[in-house]
């Protein structure tokens, strides 16, 4: 998970300190980033920039939106 840093989703929600559910649910693309899930992300991973962890995607709708890089497993 994440290059072998964390073993599991209970350790990197632990380490973001969020809950391992909202961890789910963003990798699994059911929920988007918010403000607290992005400090996290820093905490977890302080040795990465923000747009290694994060990028834009656009929908049809045309709204943009962030998604996490490890939203996909």
């Amino acid at each position: 998970m994440a290059d072998g840093k964390y073993q599991n989703m209970s350790d990197l929600a632990r380490a973001m300190g969020i809950s391992v559910s909202q961890v789910y649910r963003v990798r699994e693309g059911k929920r988007g980033i918010n403000e607290k899930f992005i400090i996290g992300a820093k905490m977890a991973f302080p040795e990465h920039r923000l747009d290694e962890l994060f990028y834009f995607q656009s929908e049809q709708s045309s709204s943009n939106y962030v998604k996490s890089s490890t939203s996909t497993a």
